[in-house]
């Protein structure tokens, strides 16, 4: 095959696994590993020959950019936030996994010597390999799942942020072990002098040279030559390592670290981006072509028992820790099992080991199998989570019971509130507005330290995922007026929608989104109205300028008010005053408010508005609040009961109307 040829095959398995992936709703790397495993020598024979061992030394760049992704994602606030969980149960899990499972493969190879062929060196970097879990498919899952700020979720990320730090002593360690013994403690020293050297020259001096050059660099206006600078940076630093008898992956990180904490971080990653998933996906196609299934076949009780005992090791590991730790039965499971499989790294330390000659190559296939099959069977494993966790652990149904009875003891003396999804940054905002103009609410949110502060402080908020029915009727959804949706993640979006239109079909909810790119996805899926803070960010700004430059507040309030309500049709209509007497106000839409005469009691809320029209003016049913004030639910069935007030928005002469047949 010409180099096209291959290439072209390649391009093709990937973009075939991926989107079989995304369309089974799985991480893009399962496709990735899936077409590797297909295009295999031994499998179909599509790949073979120089031309897929110079892809595979191009798949190693994959591995560098995700070092550097991982170095660019780093920070001490982050780390500081999550130190419970990153030095305490992360350090545990890492630290006890190498030392267990290094005991465990020596104890093997002094008993089965034929089949476990290793020493103490290849049994470190194994057990190294094993510390490792996949972030790619673990975080995926739990955004999807809108678990990211739950209980386990929250230890879940701890010991995957520690995971991606041990990396970095590991690429340092593993080169050294693969010296021969007599020079090893030498290798191991010389290798720790000079990674602590380089590490430290480039952080004490690096980060003022990297902000000076990138500002120099992004004076010139140039994409292009800034896309090229990122590129020379990350691989002049891997090459710098590489030369100092380290690891291509530790420059990487170093290089992220560096960029992290400067102000060009958010434009780096963008424009990293491709690259580090493109040559990343390439590394797992190639993972996958490592795999020689006729061996794995021929030694196929080594790999069944590789995958089962690694991973109810990790599992029972770190549940265990967990539990030690203060979770309780369920979360201390439910992190387990999140944690329990092989990954990305593993991958990277398993190869790095392979190359350094301390893996026998009889092993290498076994152990590769086994380590892709537990990330393959990841997705599966998490999905039934949730039925494993209740059929083994009882106190974990009782405990959810408990929560539901919780929320709905907070909930059940109010109604016509407003459920506020998410109790964040803007979900507080909604709060206090709320509290202002004396209107209760109900949060709910997935962060428990979030919520003891809330309560604590007297604010009406509860534990709960907004994503499932049971807390969702818990805080009193039937009751409720409206629904507030503070997510950002349009996925997550999506779920609550989905679950509140199931329950209640006729409640309005609005929704706050970043852009107004998925503005119809949205709408069509049950918002009643979406709030792109892009958009409120533009009037905002717009307004401000009009401001500076001299034009009057009220034609500016003016303006911003005619941009809203060309957005947003909640917001279309405004309560008329005795000083919007001018001839364009009085044939803009606005708002009015009649109190309905008791002679409408049994009558429909439709049949009401049809008798209310005139012409082909059009009007609108905006509000109902009963005799007490409390809000009422707005629908085709409404029945009315008389005296209720009702919010009307049309133009002038059409409430003018509506005033006279009312009266």
């Amino acid at each position: 095959m010409t180099a096209l040829e291959l290439t072209l095959l390649y391009l093709t398995a990937a973009v075939l696994g991926v989107a079989v992936c995304r369309w089974l709703r799985l991480p893009a790397i399962l496709g990735y590993l899936a077409a590797g495993v297909l295009m295999e020598p031994h499998t179909l024979g599509l790949a073979f020959g120089q031309d897929a061992e110079s892809i595979k030394y191009l798949a190693e760049f994959g591995v560098v950019f995700l070092m550097f992704v991982i170095g660019l994602e780093f920070n001490l606030p982050k780390l500081r936030a999550m130190r419970r969980h990153v030095f305490g149960l992360g350090l545990a899990q890492v630290m006890l996994t190498i030392v267990i499972a290094t005991a465990g493969s020596l104890l093997m190879a002094w008993a089965w010597p034929a089949h476990w062929p290793i020493g103490w060196q290849t049994a470190l970097a194994l057990s190294g390999a094993l510390a490792m879990s996949s972030t790619a498919i673990v975080v995926k899952m739990m955004a999807d799942r809108l678990e990211l700020e739950s209980e386990h979720g929250q230890r879940v990320m701890g010991v995957l942020l520690l995971q991606d730090l041990a990396v970095v002593p590991l690429l340092v360690l593993i080169p050294a072990l693969g010296s021969p013994p007599e020079q090893l403690l030498r290798a191991l020293a010389l290798a720790a002098l000079k990674a602590a050297l380089l590490i430290a020259l480039l952080l004490w001096g690096g980060q003022r040279v990297m902000r000076w050059w990138l500002t120099l660099v992004a004076r010139r206006k140039s994409q292009e030559l800034f896309v090229l600078n990122l590129l020379l940076m990350t691989l002049g630093l891997a090459w710098l390592t590489e030369h100092a008898g380290l690891s291509l992956a530790l420059g990487a990180f170093i290089c992220g670290v560096l960029i992290s904490e400067t102000e060009y971080r958010v434009q780096v990653e963008a424009e990293i981006r491709p690259f580090h998933d493109v040559l990343l996906g390439l590394f797992f196609i190639t993972i996958g072509m490592l795999l020689d299934w006729r061996q794995v076949a021929l030694q196929w009780p080594l790999v069944l028992a590789l995958l089962t005992l690694p991973v109810l090791f990790k599992l029972g590991l770190i549940a265990l820790l967990a539990r030690v730790l203060g979770a309780g039965s369920g979360v201390a499971l439910r992190t387990g099992l999140y944690l329990a499989q092989a990954g990305e790294f593993g991958f990277v330390l398993l190869t790095l080991s392979r190359r350094e000659g301390l893996l026998p190559p009889e092993l290498f296939n076994p152990v590769l199998a086994a380590m892709v099959l537990s990330m393959l069977a990841t997705p599966f494993i998490i999905m039934a989570s949730n039925r494993i966790v209740m059929r083994l652990v009882a106190s974990d149904w009782m405990q959810q019971s408990l929560q539901m009875t919780s929320i709905a003891r907070q909930s059940i003396n109010t109604r016509g509130h407003v459920l506020i999804c998410g109790y964040g940054r803007s979900g507080q905002a909604v709060a206090r507005v709320l509290e202002q103009e004396g209107m209760p609410y109900i949060a709910l949110d997935l962060d428990p330290d979030r919520v003891r502060q809330a309560r604590a402080a007297g604010q009406s908020v509860a534990f709960g995922d907004a994503a499932k029915s049971q807390a969702l009727l818990a805080a009193g959804l039937n009751r409720a007026s409206a629904v507030a949706i503070t997510y950002l993640d349009t996925h997550s979006v999506l779920q609550v929608l989905s679950t509140i239109r199931a329950l209640a079909p006729q409640l309005p909810i609005v929704v706050r989104t970043q852009t107004d790119r998925e503005l119809d996805r949205l709408r069509m899926a049950g918002a009643t109205e979406v709030v792109p803070e892009s958009m409120e960010g533009s009037l905002m700004l717009a307004g401000h300028a009009l401001a500076l430059l001299g034009v009057p507040m009220r034609r500016v309030i003016r303006v911003l008010r005619e941009q809203r309500e060309q957005r947003y049709g909640l917001l279309r209509g405004w309560f008329h005053g005795a000083d919007d007497a001018s001839d364009d106000e009085m044939a803009e839409e606005r708002l009015a408010s009649f109190t309905l005469p008791d002679a409408v009691a049994g009558r429909r809320l439709n049949d009401l508005l049809a008798e209310l029209l005139t012409g082909t003016s059009e009007l609108r049913a905006i509000a109902l609040r009963s005799r007490a004030g409390a809000p009422a639910p707005i629908g085709d069935d409404t029945v009315l009961q008389g005296g209720e007030t009702l919010v009307l928005s049309g133009k002038a002469d059409a409430l003018a109307h509506a005033e006279h047949v009312l009266a």
